[in-house]
């Protein structure tokens, strides 16, 4: 007994201290800690008064997506140095609470958290093969100030998910609020869900993912399903392209079996997509990744990737750059050799990059850290 006590101490602390080998970086949520077990689904946004929120799911039952799940946030209002305590947003008893996704609405200052819901006791492929009698639900809630308060969630299924869908996951990661064109305002959630298909793999069929878009042209008030991109979809995250009439590329976890990241297009604020195409450079073994919006402090605007850049496994986490909307990626730096996997970005004032992302010494899923890259490290002497 005293040899397991001290072996568990052993791995405690070494998890414990991980963060602390990765320079500049620091561990908001450690597996183990604060009464959970895991600590999953990375989510970072910028408050309009410049305050951080680090949100990600507390799993008291493990690692698994279901189960008893709290939605859980840190937030920092000196760019990320400190933290306040860890706070929950929503615990639903033994259910599970998840998949953050906030947005915020830059024209009223209040931040859109979206989230999801299921049954604790309910696994994730029941609810794909239709064998539970309760699904996967919709939910929505606000801050009106800044992050610091949440108020209840409220129920949004209806009009944001076709009955027929069985699992649904808002992003996870983040929103975007479209700057530019005719539906310049519109807030647009990233999500994905599962189908029938009578060709489909999923769950060994006949069953298929498919991503698509959920969006409000009221801040918040009422919510619509936007198009689907399918087949063998799923996580994904939203950029809108610079070419000032708001289009959108839909970034996506791909299954098509080949690697690589896939991408589709919107014309018309999410409402419809093209049809899924395989981005080349953008290798990864099936897996979250974060894609945002970037304005140099000398130069144009850039669009920043992170993920896990392997075709094997989930590890090697790393941030590339492009300079011509996602055409090619010229700039690629890894931050985290490592096991590593979800991550969510946010851009400061002063040009640094925050990345907040899971990783381990040993396993993907021991920490979720945050780690500050500088434009003069990413970029170097590139203008």
């Amino acid at each position: 007994m005293i040899k397991r006590t001290l072996l568990i101490l052993i791995v405690l602390g070494a998890t414990r201290a991980f963060a602390q080998d990765i320079p500049e970086t620091r561990a908001l949520f450690s597996a183990g800690e604060g009464g959970y077990k895991s600590y999953r689904i990375p989510s970072l946004i910028k408050a309009r008064n410049g305050a951080l929120i680090a949100f990600c799911e507390g799993r008291k039952d493990g690692a698994g997506d279901a189960g008893d799940i709290d939605l859980l946030m840190k937030r920092s209002t000196d760019n990320g140095k400190t933290w306040g305590p860890q706070t929950v947003v929503w615990d639903d008893g033994t259910n599970t609470c998840g998949n953050p996704c906030p947005v915020l609405d830059e024209e009223t200052g209040e931040i859109l958290l979206l989230l999801t819901q299921n049954r604790g006791d309910v696994p994730e492929k029941d609810i794909i093969i239709k064998k539970s009698e309760s699904t996967r639900t919709v939910w929505l809630s606000r801050s009106a100030d800044h992050g610091a308060t949440w108020a209840k969630p409220v129920e949004i299924t209806q009009t944001t998910k076709k009955p027929e869908w069985g699992w649904y996951a808002t992003g996870p990661g983040i929103g975007i609020q479209i700057k530019n064109g005719p539906r310049k305002g519109r807030l647009v959630i990233p999500c994905d869900f599962s189908y029938d298909d009578p060709n489909g793999k999923v769950r060994n069929g006949p069953f298929e993912y498919g991503a698509h878009a959920i969006y409000s042209d009221d801040h918040g008030k009422t919510w619509q399903l936007g198009g689907t991109i399918t087949p063998k979809m799923n996580e994904c995250q939203v950029i809108e392209v610079a070419d000032g009439n708001g289009t959108l590329l839909m970034n996506m976890r791909s299954y098509f079996g080949h690697g690589r990241r896939a991408q589709s297009v919107s014309y018309d604020g999410g409402v419809s997509w093209t049809a899924p195409e395989d981005i080349p450079e953008l290798v990864e073994p099936v897996c979250q990744a974060s894609i945002i919006r970037y304005q140099r402090p000398k130069g144009s605007s850039a669009m920043l990737f992170l993920n896990p850049a392997s075709t094997t496994k989930r590890h090697n986490l790393t941030l590339r750059a492009s300079f011509d909307e996602g055409k090619t990626w010229p700039v690629i730096r890894t931050i985290f050799p490592g096991p590593s996997a979800y991550s969510s970005m946010a851009a400061l004032p002063d040009g640094n990059i925050l990345c907040l992302y899971e990783a381990g010494k040993t396993g993907a899923y021991e920490q979720i850290v945050l780690q500050t890259i500088t434009p003069q490290w990413l970029f170097g002497d590139r203008k």
